[in-house]
């Protein structure tokens, strides 16, 4: 089975994004806004989710909303991606032996990307958007284990803590907190960005623009080295 991707063959960065439908169909804008960014090349690979409150989830949690409660599928998807997804798509498209590696993800897929990135050295680089941080138990896990990615690009909507779920108007705070945790972190470049509007608002251009500045840091970083 082949890997779809955009971007170009022999690209510096790789990035892998766990996506759902809605994902996709921002794709086209997200690809668009990250090139207005930077003149990196990159190549992206998208990484279809089939049970986004299962697969996503590094630990079973109850239900923040509606019935559906969360599962344990992120070790499954950490695998998938380490181990057939990254693989795949070097092969399949040239991507050079010295690129850096980047997870990102909207949301759920944004802290999927950043348990990964507390899990495992296997990426340079953390592109969380928007984030679910108010993940039940996810902060204390954070504090545990240190950051082993070298770039992390936060950001969040000005009004997504201004809700009235007694849950999600947590993530404000959290996200205020993971992001001092990483700048004390002297082996981690860590922003926090700040967008217009609720969770639903710019999904693909927010999730372009932490991909990019996560890329710009990186190349930062290997042009000071």
């Amino acid at each position: 089975m082949s890997v779809k991707a955009y971007g170009s063959k022999g690209a510096k960065y790789l990035l892998i994004q766990p996506v759902d439908e809605h994902d996709l169909m921002e794709m086209d804008v997200e690809i668009s806004a990250i090139g207005e960014r930077t003149d990196a090349p990159f190549l992206l690979v998208p990484v279809p989710v089939a049970d986004w409150n299962t697969d996503l989830s590094p630990w079973p949690a109850p239900p923040v909303f509606g019935n559906e409660g969360f599962g344990d599928g992120a070790k499954d998807m950490l695998r998938k991606i380490s181990e057939e997804v990254i693989p795949r798509a070097k092969a399949e498209y040239a991507v050079s032996r010295e690129a850096r590696l980047i997870l990102g993800g909207y949301s759920l897929a944004g802290l999927f990307a950043l348990w990964s990135g507390h899990e495992t050295d296997a990426f340079d680089g953390i592109a969380a958007a928007s984030p679910s941080v108010w993940f039940p138990g996810f902060l204390d896990y954070a504090k545990l284990r240190p950051m082993r990615a070298k770039a992390v690009c936060l950001s969040l909507g000005d009004k997504e803590e201004k809700t009235r779920n007694p849950v999600m108007r947590q993530v404000g705070d959290c996200i205020r907190a993971l992001y001092d945790q990483y700048q004390k972190n002297p082996e981690v470049a860590a922003t926090l960005a700040w967008n217009e509007g609720n969770h639903f608002r710019d999904a693909g251009l927010r999730t372009a623009k932490a991909f990019a500045w996560t890329m710009e840091a990186l190349n930062s970083m290997d042009s000071a080295g």
